[in-house]
């Protein structure tokens, strides 16, 4: 899981450029006041345009592993079923599985 990276209010003075080169890499940041999230810079992208904000946002916080797939879900306010297969149609893997975990479950079933 990628870290996301924090900013605080006085830090945009002199890390701005980070804040654009990492949203030019399709990186979330939080920015914070006086310790407390204040604001989530989302990256202005293709799929931000083609499927609005919260589905967008859904999809990177999975991609990211920082939500589940539910969660995506709810925050895309759609049927978990239907928010898989919008991650599908994204390219955006809804497993998550290790080879060798893989392998090892596959032992055990049989």
């Amino acid at each position: 899981m990628e870290p996301l990276d924090v900013f605080t209010v006085r830090d945009l003075r002199q890390r701005s450029g980070e804040l654009l080169r990492d949203a030019e890499q399709g990186r979330l940041a939080l920015i914070t006041k006086h310790g407390r999230p204040a604001i989530l810079a989302v990256p202005f992208d293709e799929r931000l345009l083609s499927l609005g904000l919260h589905r967008a946002l859904a999809l990177e916080l999975v991609e990211a592993g920082r939500a589940t797939l539910s969660q995506g879900a709810r925050l895309a306010g759609m049927p978990l079923v239907d928010f898989i297969d919008l991650a599908g149609e994204a390219g955006v893997p809804v497993v998550n599985y290790p080879p060798e975990d893989l392998a090892e479950e596959v032992e055990r079933a049989r």
